[in-house]
């Protein structure tokens, strides 16, 4: 479902599981993530807001893309991905730490 072009606008796909007339939680789905342009932000003001931030910002175990994950309240997970110049920027200054050190 979206109104847009997926590259530039948000989507998000809705299934139905046949056969199925009902969900307990963490059988519905695995989670959805977003794309944030600041993801250690978003969770500060997440967190101000008295949201669960269940993995803290940082990098995926295996690769430079940094992602985080919060709770609902019903305890669904989202993921945070930190879009755009910001990993890119982080990415770039952890490849000249590596290359100094």
């Amino acid at each position: 479902m979206g109104y847009g072009e997926e590259s530039e606008t948000a989507v998000i796909e809705l299934t139905h599981n046949w056969g199925t007339d009902h969900y307990d939680l963490g059988n519905g789905y695995g989670h959805i993530a977003i794309g944030v342009e600041d993801i250690y932000s978003t969770c500060e003001v997440i967190k101000a807001r008295g949201g669960k931030v269940v993995r803290e910002p940082g990098p995926m175990k295996h690769g430079s893309t940094v992602i985080a994950f919060v709770e609902d309240p019903d305890g669904y997970k989202i993921e945070l991905i930190q879009m755009g110049s910001l990993q890119e920027e982080e990415a770039a200054l952890e490849k000249t730490a590596a290359a100094t050190a």
